[in-house]
């Protein structure tokens, strides 16, 4: 076991004496450190002796209150300070709230040696650090019995508590939430601590650093790998746990995460498999109902949801952060633009808390298996609209109305109205008049800027207006016209899910999903 501050005391050749805080004699000590900087508690990471030379003490009776007490918070077992350097006057209110924390204050006759100190606990800590190793060991071999499965969370957590003799919990950084579905959910009161400190600045929050929680302590660190994923320590008991030790729990709390969202990884791939052939058209119904629950999705009633974002990186973690939150997906992105298959109970609030904030969202009705492909020109429409409009999230039929239209088939007939022409002629064709008609408009009608934007002659972009102009029957010198045009450019763009100009959605048949 670690010295305590009596034993400590007790070393004639140190010729250390107590100050005040006797009650705290018994404190262990597990390491000796030597700091000046004025913020002595931030170096503190459980049952250290703080050595200081008195440049970290304030000379007010309110700094020297508040450092005991930040220190004692922080989970430092004693400070020691030495004589006849720069420490100031110690305060009677210093001595006062040391004796009532308590915090054990030491006096270091002059000269001897910070150094002096600091061998005689590592001295008396070999026991401890080859008990500290066997530990280790153990908890390390706690991933290895825990085996593959993804419900062995709760169990592996519980045995590594069971080993700290700490209650852990893992949770979102960023809302406090339990960062797997598995796991236990922080208590109202200590969410409620946490909320604060998790707010601050990175300082506030740095590894090993101990905070006071009611009678106890309590320790944040990141969990390795994962962003946000953040482990809270409450010991249960004296000695707090070992700082190093839980270094290790961490670490290995982060290997069954990352080994989680590999398995996670592998069913996104299946699942965007799945969906292709789906909004394709390449698997039956039947086939589809019997399908979806291996995604953890019920064929009876579920959502398609399409998104978007500028950055389609943005999307990438959008199924892991649904199944942290209880929600498995099958889903399949393209480019910036992901679609995905979910649970109908799946709440507005919980997706615009699950999804980054700069991610549009449009959500169909709720289908079952024979309606998947109506379910998907449902939420691209959704999707349209909420970029259109500014919405963040939209669900079809029910939000706003879209350059005037209010549906799918609205949407459709327009673009089947004034474009499909252009279709027809393109499917035989090589041409490129829906390319040259959307940029000839991107640049303003410039006949020259629309000719360098796609390496093309001039007389050639010419060529391709008059045959758009043909096709449609419309005047392409008109302004109503090339307003018309653009509607349905922007409507088509929203709806295409495979980029491609000559396949238009028809109602009829489901879009084409992309790779």
């Amino acid at each position: 076991m670690a010295i305590t501050v009596a034993e400590l005391l007790a070393e004639p050749q140190l010729g250390l004496t107590l100050l005040a805080g006797s009650a705290g004699l018994g404190n262990r000590v597990s390491w000796a450190h030597t700091s000046d900087l004025p913020r002595l508690w931030e170096w503190v990471t459980g049952g250290e002796l703080m050595m200081t030379n008195g440049l970290s003490i304030p000379a007010d009776p309110e700094g020297q209150v508040a450092l005991a007490e930040a220190l004692v918070d922080a989970g430092a077992s004693a400070l020691a300070i030495g004589e006849q350097m720069h420490a100031p006057e110690l305060l009677p209110e210093f001595f006062e709230v040391c004796d009532h924390l308590p915090l054990p204050v030491i006096n270091i006759p002059y000269p001897l040696p910070f150094i002096a100190i600091a061998r005689s606990v590592a001295e008396s800590s070999l026991l401890e650090e080859s008990r500290r190793l066997r530990q280790t060991a153990r908890i390390y071999d706690l991933l290895r019995l825990a085996g593959p499965s993804e419900g062995n969370w709760l169990s592996l957590v519980q045995a590594i508590e069971a080993e700290l003799d700490a209650s852990l919990f893992v949770v979102d950084r960023r809302c406090l939430h339990a960062w797997h579905p598995g796991g236990q959910a922080l208590p109202p009161d200590l969410k409620q601590h946490l909320e604060p400190l998790t707010s601050e600045l990175p300082v506030a929050s740095k590894k090993f650093q101990w905070h006071r929680f009611g009678d106890s302590h309590l320790m944040m660190t990141d969990i390795p790998t994962h962003a946000n994923a953040l482990l809270v320590v409450l010991p249960k008991s004296e000695p707090l746990p070992d700082a190093v030790v839980l270094l290790h729990a961490a670490t290995v709390l982060g290997l069954e995460l990352s080994r989680t969202v590999l398995s996670l990884e592998n069913q996104r791939r299946l699942g965007a498999e799945f969906l292709l052939q789906a909004f394709d058209g390449r698997l039956g119904i039947a086939e589809i109902e019997s399908r979806l629950p291996e995604f953890g999705i019920s064929s009876r009633e579920f959502l398609i949801v399409s998104m978007s974002s500028d950055d389609g990186e943005r999307l990438a973690g959008v199924h892991v952060d649904l199944w942290r939150h209880g929600y498995a997906t099958a889903c399949q992105r393209t480019f910036n633009t992901l679609h995905l298959a979910v649970s109908s109970d799946c709440s507005d609030d919980l997706l615009r808390h699950a999804v980054p904030l700069d991610v549009k969202i449009g959500i169909s009705r709720p289908s079952a298996a024979a309606g998947a492909q109506r379910a998907l020109q449902e939420s691209t429409w959704a999707l349209g609209t909420a970029s259109s409009t500014g919405e963040r999230l939209v669900r079809y039929a029910e939000g706003p109305s879209w350059l005037g239209l209010t549906s799918f088939e609205e949407g459709n007939a327009l673009v089947q109205r004034l474009l499909g022409p252009i279709f027809e002629y393109e499917q035989g064709e090589h041409g490129d008049l829906i390319l040259t008609l959307k940029t000839f408009l991107d640049m303003q009608r410039s006949w020259q800027k629309t000719a360098a934007a796609l390496f093309a002659h001039r007389q050639t972009i010419i060529y391709r207006i008059r045959k758009i102009s043909e096709l449609t029957g419309l005047d392409m010198s008109e302004t109503s016209t090339l307003a018309q045009l653009w509607f349905a450019l922007q409507i088509h763009e929203a709806m295409d899910l495979q980029g491609n100009p000559r396949h238009p959605p028809t109602a009829g048949a489901g879009p084409h999903a992309a790779n």
